[in-house]
Parts: C-alpha cells; structure tokens; sequence
C-alpha cells in the first residue's frame, strides 16, 4: 500500500495532467455535436474491431460445429433430391430421419490409401450407426466408393480407386451405360467400359451413376470423359473419365442406404434360382 501512495506522490503532476487532459476532452465532446459524433465513430470503429477479432477467434474454434451443422443439411438435401417421389417437389421442410427409399448419412473418413492397386478407406461410423455392407459411399462432389466390410463403430470402404471395384454408370442425358473401373493408373482417372462404340460421347461429357444397382441412386456426378478409345473388339469404347472427387483429400462423407435393397436382393435370388 505505501509504494502505492509513494508512486501517486512521485507521479501527482502527470497523474493531474491526465485527470485534466480527460476532464477537458470530456467538456469538448459533450458541448460540441462534431467532437461528438467524431468520438462516437471512433469508438465505434475500435469496439467493432475488437469485437470483430473475438468474433473470428469464436468463429474459429467453432468450426468443428459449423462442419457437422453443413454436413446434416446437405444430407438433408440429397434426402430431398433422390426421394422425389416420396417428398413432393414443394416441401420447404423435411426431417432427415424420415425414410426415402434412400437415406444419407454422415460419416468422416480416418483413413484412406489411394496409391495400392486395392484402396480402401476407413469411417468413423459401423452397424451401431445403421451403417451395412454393399451400402454406396459418396462426397459433396461425387462417388467415392461402397461399404466392404463393418464393425461396431467403424467402416471399411472399397474405393472406387480399387481394381476390383465395378459400379454401374452412365453417360448423363443418354441412355449409354456400363460399368466402371479402375486400371491402377492414375489417383484421379477411372474407366467406363462396355459402352458402345455407336454412342455419340465426346470429351467433358459428364458420367453419373446409371442407377442400374439397388447401390446407389441415379444422378451421383462421378466425373467427366477425359479420353476414350476402342477396346479390342471394337464394338465397345474404353473411356477415361477424370473424378470430379480429389480422392486424395477426401474427409466428410455419405452413406447411403437403400431401404428396397433387402427385397430387391430377395426377389434376385429367388429368380436365379429357378
């Protein structure tokens, strides 16, 4: 306390100084609308920056809950696009745990191999989460694989980078479809055989699921023609199709879930058994 009182002592005049410099600066604001307003915008300007930089360290730290909040509303979206006929066109609000035929759930990707002849990818979900084997797996940009095999809390996904991998696509706005592969070339480029060599295809055409599988709907953007090629025969094309995915970067995914599948899987076997 006494240094205190001796330092207000050895500092009494500039400590004078300043109550009268703000006393005097107080008077000028209050009795003069411009040093008014002046002050008032400079206040404003420091108080909005501050509070600008604590919104961005807040904003930041949040990010986290910002990602999940954006994943559940664009798996709300596509619950909306490839359910047309169970939600009408006009719905302005859709609860995502209604069920379409199919249903798109959230997932993160832990790990992922794109440089192996057979890539896969780990999740962050398993059977606890709804989540089976043969289920589709895609991203904001397109497709990314399907479900092989599931534990509790965890998922294996065979890349589409895998070369044993085989999805049914199609070339959008025809009816031209085949089956998609992978020679084990090239991290972003896949191939799309067995499409006849009379289809009229031209570079940057768009390939899409074909919607030939209980996998995965139709429409699901995988990538666009890069190349194409007769094969041996040359009855069909061999076509180069660059992803749309950078399937080096993946992180937050989809799981679709088809809920006709069981009984369309049935009703297959039983007509192959006769």
């Amino acid at each position: 306390m006494q240094q205190i009182i001796n330092f207000l002592i050895r500092n009494k005049t500039f400590i004078i100084f300043l109550m009268l410099l703000a006393l005097s600066l107080a008077f000028t604001i209050q009795s003069h609308s411009y040093h008014r307003s002046k002050f008032i915008n400079s206040a404003n300007w420091l108080s909005g920056g501050v509070y600008g930089t604590v919104n961005n360290i807040n904003d930041y730290f949040h990010l986290r809950e910002y990602n999940e909040q954006l994943a559940s509303e664009n798996r709300r979206l596509r619950n909306m696009i490839f359910n047309r006929e169970t939600f009408p066109s006009d719905s302005l609000e859709i609860d995502s745990s209604i069920a379409g035929k199919f249903i798109f759930r959230n997932a993160s990707i832990i790990k992922n191999s794109y440089d192996k002849q057979r890539n896969y990818l780990l999740i962050d979900k398993g059977h606890n989460d709804s989540i089976r084997q043969d289920m589709g797996v895609v991203s904001s940009d397109g497709l990314v694989g399907i479900i092989d095999n599931t534990s509790a809390g965890y998922a294996t996904v065979q890349s589409v980078l895998n070369t044993i991998s085989e999805i049914n696509a199609s070339v959008k706005n025809t009816n031209n479809f085949g089956s998609l592969q992978w020679d084990g070339k090239s991290a972003n480029v896949v191939q799309l055989v067995d499409i006849l060599s009379s289809a009229p295809i031209k570079p940057g055409d768009t390939i899409i699921t074909g919607g030939m599988s209980s996998i995965f709907p139709k429409g699901i953007l995988i990538g666009r023609i890069k190349d194409f090629r007769p094969d041996v025969s040359e009855n069909y094309y061999i076509i180069d199709v660059e992803l749309f995915n950078d399937m080096t970067t993946l992180d937050k995914v989809y799981v679709i879930e088809n809920t006709d599948r069981e009984e369309i899987s049935n009703l297959e076997a039983l007509t192959n058994e006769q």
